[in-house]
């Protein structure tokens, strides 16, 4: 095998897996939307509170359908610059006179959360 076989094969050997690793050197920017929230906050909530008392702890709701405004969407989107996209959903729902009480999505009910405050 000839030198420019050799510099013709690494030259294409570079190029094509170059591509990877340059995809990985660009910088991209960590993307965060919605409402970000930790275990601490969920775990002040208690069955019974007001729609004001709750969002005093957790902030504004990201959504509130109009048609059915006693259902809390709390959505939090984090996308790192390279990895997997993370998304996070707490629904809350309150009882016609505005009191919470229920809880779900991907964060557990505090372990004092059935205890109504006073």
């Amino acid at each position: 095998m000839s030198w420019k076989n050799i510099a013709a094969l690494t030259l294409a050997a570079s190029l094509l897996g170059g591509c990877s690793v340059v995809e990985r050197l660009v910088y991209r920017i960590d993307i965060n939307q919605g409402n970000y929230l930790e275990q601490r906050d969920i775990d002040t909530l208690r069955y019974g509170m007001n729609k004001e008392q709750v969002s005093f702890v957790l902030g504004s709701p990201m959504l509130v359908e109009p048609e059915y405004p006693n259902t809390w969407y709390y959505i939090y989107y984090h996308k790192p610059g390279h990895d997997e996209a993370i998304q996070k959903n707490l629904i809350l729902t309150f009882n016609g006179q505005n009191q919470l009480i229920s809880l779900s999505g991907d964060y557990d009910a505090g372990p004092d959360f059935m205890n109504p405050i006073n």
